[in-house]
């Protein structure tokens, strides 16, 4: 396969790289974020609390920015913008935008109403901590309305993917990031002052940075020519449509989701510091499955619609083989690169002030275990939507039912042996299931993926993924006999040694394998980010 043979390829990676973009900018900053967490509140009590009482709305952010929006909502307003034109799509899009209102009102105000039981019922053990529930509980009554800004923002999202606009919604989490580190910065001291709680600051940031993502896709969608009408019919088809679309599709996009809102419960039992180290890890990991899986997912949904909408089986598959074959030469080197240097990752982002050097060995234990299952995060993002596209959105929930209760069953047997890192092995071997599965069921579906192509760059990068691994390794222990010390611009310097190294062997032992896929994807990004 060469790259003028390829024409689609060549236009999923060129949307895919516009998403990424935009994406790796918000994932840098949500690195930020999180480094101004560590060094205020480390991996104690207050962050703790803050992550359990965040936990809630963010696992509906997560769900609604990436996942159940795109598989219920796109498809049906991309139909709807072909077969029937604007005014009829703008129509569909605010009686979303109003149910959306609607419905997650309902929601906050209910939970505003039982924080207390809500908080005791997932994270009962804090009641062992003096003060430590009571605040998980404020902190969850200030956040809650998050819920509903960031529906809202993520109705806006899909009716911009629909029209192929993908930079500023991919970049719009931004805006979160931004809010929380402007608050860390210019709240938290007054907060101190005021004799409140510090961590407070951090709630009410994380609501500004909600608005924040509205505030930043709004104009767009106005310049597009979308006007909002304030209308509610809960009987219109299109809106029926979706919202009996957003049940499964919540449902069959929300095994990670669930599974990690599983460890936050469980991990509240292992101790001080255990859900702030799973949490640390995890937005670390996360920066891969941002940029390389949300973003390939986010530019394939509106084609697979398209073409499912004129019953192109051909064309589907072979979107779906090259989303697919895009997110493995990206996320396998990526697995790879976080087991080899988790503890250099983690100690240069976030070991200072509050967060100790055994914050760093306990996060890095948990991002090597949570970087395991990188792969299958981002491919259930690609595979799932497809099979919503089809109008086959019983699949993926049923397939969710079962890789929910398999991974609480993984993460009661591992936690009882390894502690918290138990609950990242769990939810890694949980995810490769749950991708593994959605590819078995597609592919039948499909009549196949190409499969022979899919496999043959799988086993290709691969090689060059475990090659890379290996000269990383070594180039590591090599450079720190070579510069021994911690202060911060020697690791910085012992790390960047490292990772070129890794990136040289990779690009060069994709180039003698003839990774297509690898080439396209580093030129398009050599390209993209020559530009910025």
């Amino acid at each position: 396969m060469t790259d003028e043979a390829n024409p689609s390829s060549k236009r999923l990676a060129s949307s895919a790289g516009v998403a990424g973009t935009a994406t790796m900018s918000s994932r840098l900053l949500g690195l930020i974020r999180e480094q101004v967490l560590a060094s205020l509140f480390g991996a104690g009590n207050a962050m703790d609390a803050f992550n359990v009482a965040f936990r809630i709305p963010n696992l509906v952010r997560d769900l609604f920015a990436e996942g159940a929006m795109s598989a219920a909502f796109v498809p049906t307003f991309t139909k709807e913008l072909a077969t029937k034109g604007k005014e009829a799509a703008w129509r569909l899009g605010s009686l979303v935008l109003n149910s959306l209102l609607v419905i997650t009102g309902l929601l906050v105000v209910a939970g505003l109403i039982f924080s207390e039981p809500m908080v005791k019922a997932f994270a009962g053990s804090y009641i062992d901590v003096p003060g430590k529930l009571d605040l998980t509980v404020h902190l969850t009554r200030i956040i809650l309305p998050f819920l509903t800004l960031v529906a809202l923002a993520a109705g806006v999202m899909g009716m911009l993917n629909s029209l192929n606009r993908f930079f500023i919604p991919a970049l719009s989490p931004a805006m979160f990031n931004i809010g929380i580190i402007a608050c860390a910065i210019f709240l938290v001291p007054i907060m101190s002052l005021a004799g409140l709680e510090p961590i407070t600051a951090i709630a009410i940031g994380a609501l500004v940075g909600g608005l924040g993502q509205l505030a930043l896709q709004w104009p767009l969608l106005i310049r597009e020519g979308f006007r909002y009408r304030p209308i509610l019919n809960f009987r219109d088809p299109g809106l029926r449509q979706i919202l009996l679309l957003m049940g499964p599709a919540t449902l069959g996009l929300a095994a990670t989701q669930i599974n990690l809102f599983v460890n936050t419960v469980l991990a509240t039992g292992e101790g001080t510091g255990a859900v702030s180290w799973l949490n640390y890890a995890f937005r670390i990991m996360y920066l891969p499955i941002g940029i390389f899986g949300v973003s390939i997912a986010t530019a394939s949904v509106p084609a697979v619609s398209r073409q499912a909408a004129v019953n192109d089986a051909p064309a589907i598959r072979k979107t779906v083989a090259d989303s697919l074959s895009l997110t493995m030469v990206m996320n396998i080197p990526a697995t790879i690169g976080l087991i080899v240097l988790a503890s250099p990752i983690v100690q240069i982002l976030f070991e200072r002030r509050a967060f100790t050097p055994l914050d760093t060995a306990a996060t890095a234990a948990a991002l090597q275990l949570y970087a395991i299952g990188l792969l299958g995060y981002a491919a259930v993002r690609i595979t799932s939507p497809v099979f919503y596209a089809l109008g086959q959105s019983r699949i993926p929930a049923t397939v969710t039912v079962m890789i929910v209760l398999v991974n609480v069953g993984l993460n009661l047997f591992f936690v009882q042996l390894f502690g918290y890192r138990g609950l990242a092995l769990g939810t890694s071997l949980a995810a490769l299931l749950n991708a593994s599965t959605l590819l078995f069921l597609l592919r039948r579906r499909l009549g196949g993926l190409e499969d022979s192509r899919i496999l043959l760059t799988l086993i290709k990068i691969m090689t060059a993924a475990i090659l890379m691994g290996l000269a990383v390794s070594w180039v590591e222990a090599t450079v720190n006999q070579w510069l021994p010390g911690d202060a911060i611009f020697l690791q910085l310097i012992k790390l960047s040694i490292a990772i070129s190294a890794g990136i040289a062997v990779l690009t060069t032992t994709a180039h003698l394998l003839r990774v297509n896929e690898f080439r396209e994807a580093m030129s398009l990004l050599t390209r993209r980010f020559g530009r910025h």
